[in-house]
């Protein structure tokens, strides 16, 4: 049995940047990374992919080059947890035992949790932004098309980037005013949540550029079902009641973002909560029950939006709780609930969703120069130009900027 002081298991945005943080802290701690994946993905990249701002390859690189070269990185993923030994077992049947354990699977996208969706994707007008190769026909189709009906979808909560599905709206309509073909085309917005954004505070102007783009809102639709060569989607609609009924209708062009979960072995492990995510305290992110075990990411079970920038907040807190305990120092440091949500309302203009847990909104900037819950070229540079060189240069490095973890 091989052993690690800390063994992280997902070497995704989550894994990398904690592993880098716990460096920064203690130079010659011995970390392993448990990740099966050769290429990692700028994900929040994607969206704009779907817009013809960046191309696909812009978003890719080799896990290699980002794993921290102290990490001794295991090429395999884990198939099941024994907290009580302090071990994992591996896919190929080895076990690895730690001193502590760091959980970040990342979420998974269930495309089977869509009758037919998985055979449909890719063709007869059928994308999603939320996976890499499909980016660039979402694109395709936006540029292609010039009457008939766009259908865009999002599913139940939780899910990563919970802005997205609208996100693809906005953009595909900004192209299509931009064309003179938006007057031909009829936009309809399938979502399973009761609102159109959780964050009261952002969606009056949201609701300007829903509006301008002449979309339709549908609330408490869920899709149910996909048929690709006849071109129908399925909703299960609940009403105020909680009675449901079904709606079929017809697309042209349809982007579906799929339900999701935390990953299977996850949500079969006694690391989970009823839910199915990682247990953990919403502030330190240490487990409700294994007191050497910590999680972050989009697998954990705190009550934060799903996002990246999450990430780049999550992972110095921590890493300043590991070390923390490590040195048997009596301090935490306590995670707010910060996540980001750029949302690209047109090409060039973004509004930036700050928040924390409850919806607090909290403003990175000053509020003067991001005009807050507004729409701003400022934001859409800052989405397009600085953050892909924040994720990969600062938060992938443990250079935590704008990051600053205080003892509680």
């Amino acid at each position: 049995m091989s052993h690690s002081e800390i063994l992280i298991v997902g070497g995704g945005a989550a894994g990398i940047s904690v592993a880098s943080s716990l460096l920064k802290r203690n130079s010659k701690i011995q970390i392993s990374i448990i990740e099966p994946s050769e290429k990692h993905y700028y994900q929040p990249g994607w969206t704009l992919v779907g817009r013809g701002v960046f191309s696909a390859s812009q978003t890719e690189r080799d896990t290699s080059d980002l794993i921290p070269k102290s990490v001794n990185w295991i090429h395999d993923s884990v198939s099941s947890f024994s907290p009580e030994n302090n071990s994992v077992t591996l896919s190929n049947g080895s076990t690895h035992s730690y001193d502590r354990l760091i959980v970040c699977p990342g979420i998974k996208l269930n495309w089977e949790g869509v009758e037919g969706l998985s055979e449909a994707l890719g063709k007869n007008g059928v994308t999603s932004n939320y996976r890499y190769d499909l980016a660039p026909y979402t694109w395709q189709l936006v540029q292609e098309m010039k009457h008939g009906k766009a259908i865009f979808t999002q599913p139940p909560m939780p899910i990563k980037c919970a802005g997205a599905p609208q996100k693809a709206l906005y953009l595909s309509a900004d192209h299509w005013q931009d064309s003179g073909a938006l007057k031909d085309i009829e936009i309809h917005f399938y979502n399973a949540a009761g609102v159109l954004f959780g964050v009261a505070d952002y969606i009056p102007a949201l609701m300007k550029y829903i509006e301008a783009y002449g979309a339709h809102l549908h609330f408490t639709h869920n899709l149910t079902k996909i048929d690709g060569e006849d071109k129908v989607a399925t909703f299960t609609k609940t009403d105020a009641e909680g009675r449901q009924s079904e709606v079929v209708t017809h697309f042209d062009m349809i982007h579906v973002v799929p339900p999701q979960t935390a990953p299977d072995f996850i949500r079969h492990s006694p690391l989970s909560n009823a839910a199915g995510w990682v247990d953990v305290n919403q502030e330190t992110l240490k487990h409700n029950k294994y007191s050497n075990i910590w999680s972050l990411g989009d697998a954990m079970s705190a009550p934060n939006a799903k996002t990246a920038a999450a990430v780049r907040k999550q992972a110095p807190i921590v890493a300043a709780n590991i070390i923390a305990d490590i040195e048997s120092k009596d301090k935490t440091y306590a995670y707010d609930g910060y996540g980001a949500c750029p949302l690209t309302v047109e090409n060039g203009k973004i509004v930036l969703a700050e928040f924390g847990y409850g919806g607090k909104i909290i403003p990175t900037l000053p509020t003067w120069l991001l005009q807050g819950k507004q729409p701003t070229w400022l934001a859409w540079y800052l989405k397009k130009s600085v953050m892909p060189n924040l994720y990969w240069n600062y938060m992938l490095k443990g250079k935590e900027l704008l990051v600053n973890p205080k003892a509680s």
